[in-house]
């Protein structure tokens, strides 16, 4: 139980982490125009990404793929500002399809890309056997998705606030925070260690 709860815990604090925040500016641009209604949709979509994520870092820990670290940390906040872009863009307009859709494709997309921001990392504490590898990935895993639902949670919620309380519509909340959400990621794209060459 204490190896669960070690790895667990580093799932949680993975995507929790102040300074690394990059995984909660993710998250909120990903479900920002949506409501507590749309539950399943933000369940499934968190899943996709938390899918993403873990097979980067299967690959990434059975030495299938390896990636520059420099890469990885300029194309996570792409993936955040692609995202925020999208939701700016489309805020407010109906959507076509409510089924699993070409959205679906790319956060399982962008959720490798962020997996593989965390592998190294991830690598130096794995030890042992490549199937003494598995559980601990499955418990990180687990963390990761606990982790992403608490945030997704508190967005919901803030989004309910603000829109009930104050009166912001749908189309605005998503405008608002997706605005927010480019003005954050844009200095870190432009203070990545890609352009240190």
């Amino acid at each position: 139980m204490s190896q669960f709860w070690i790895y667990f815990q580093i799932g949680l604090k993975h995507v929790l982490d102040i300074h690394a925040y990059d995984h909660v500016l993710f998250l909120i641009a990903l479900t920002v125009p949506y409501t507590f209604k749309d539950w399943k949709r933000i369940l499934l979509l968190v899943s996709v990404f938390t899918i993403g994520h873990t097979v980067a870092l299967v690959l990434s820990v059975f030495g299938i793929i390896t990636v520059k670290v420099n890469i990885v940390e300029f194309l996570i906040p792409i993936t955040i500002l692609i995202t925020a872009l999208y939701h700016l863009f489309t805020a407010g307009k109906a959507s076509k399809n409510d089924g699993v859709n070409l959205i679906f494709f790319v956060t399982l997309f962008f959720g490798i890309i962020h997996g593989l921001g965390f592998s190294n990392y991830f690598k130096t504490i794995l030890g042992g056997s490549a199937t003494s590898k598995l559980l601990p990935l499955g418990e990180f895993a687990l963390g990761i998705e606990v982790a992403q639902l608490v945030v997704v949670f508190v967005a919901l919620l803030l989004s309910y606030i603000v829109q009930t309380v104050f009166r912001f519509s749908k189309r605005d909340w998503a405008l608002v925070m997706s605005a927010f959400i480019i003005g954050v990621v844009i200095p870190m794209i432009i203070e990545s260690p890609i352009w240190n060459r």
